[in-house]
């Protein structure tokens, strides 16, 4: 059996993220010229470049090549009539009762049940389709990846903190894995009998 490598990348930081506010189908806000020199070599070969309908991630795949799929099942979770609000605004019971119950949508949008289900139907297709894919995202997306692969509770959903353009890395052989890399530069081996 073949290995399914996935690599989900979360959009760059959008002005709504640095303001305290909900997510809405924003641009973000980056510099590209330098971001684009930083990224352009990275998962260049033998790979599928999928991402979100919204324009945060349709600009961020732009980073990594113009070849990028639109994935319906990448999109962030429907923040219904909270779309674009401040944080502090939002009715304090609302946001209270959608921040310890999975099920509630007290935005009239998406709850963070649905938004797991719908990413584990598109990760378990994915286990038949061998290859290395890499998708750009949102952080909402990429927690329910991380719980669906570490078979946690959706209880520990807003325990997971993603960063823009964080990379995280997942496998599926028979199994999915969660898989930490480095970065850091490879050097020759070192000479052991000189240390």
């Amino acid at each position: 059996m073949q290995t399914t490598r996935l690599t989900l990348i979360c959009h760059a930081i959008t002005p709504l993220q640095k303001q305290g506010r909900f997510p809405d189908d924003e641009a973000v806000a980056m510099d590209w010229q330098g971001a684009a020199l930083s990224l352009a070599h990275c998962y260049k070969a033998n790979r599928r470049l999928l991402c979100a309908p919204e324009a945060r991630t349709r600009q961020t795949a732009g980073l990594y090549g113009n070849d990028a799929i639109v994935d319906l099942a990448l999109r962030d979770g429907d923040f219904g009539q909270w779309k674009g609000q401040d944080i502090g605004q939002i009715d304090r019971g609302g946001l209270s009762t959608w921040l310890t119950d999975s099920t509630s949508a007290p935005h009239g949008g998406e709850s963070v049940d649905q938004v797991c289900g719908r990413v584990g139907q598109w990760m378990k297709a994915l286990e038949s389709q061998p290859g290395h894919v890499v998708a750009i995202t949102h952080p909402f997306v990429i927690r329910a990846a991380m719980l669906y692969v570490m078979q946690c509770p959706v209880s520990m959903f807003y325990l997971i903190d993603v960063e823009p353009l964080s990379a995280t890395e997942l496998r599926f052989n028979r199994v999915w894995r969660l898989r930490l890399e480095t970065h850091v530069a490879k050097s020759s081996p070192r000479n052991e009998s000189n240390p």
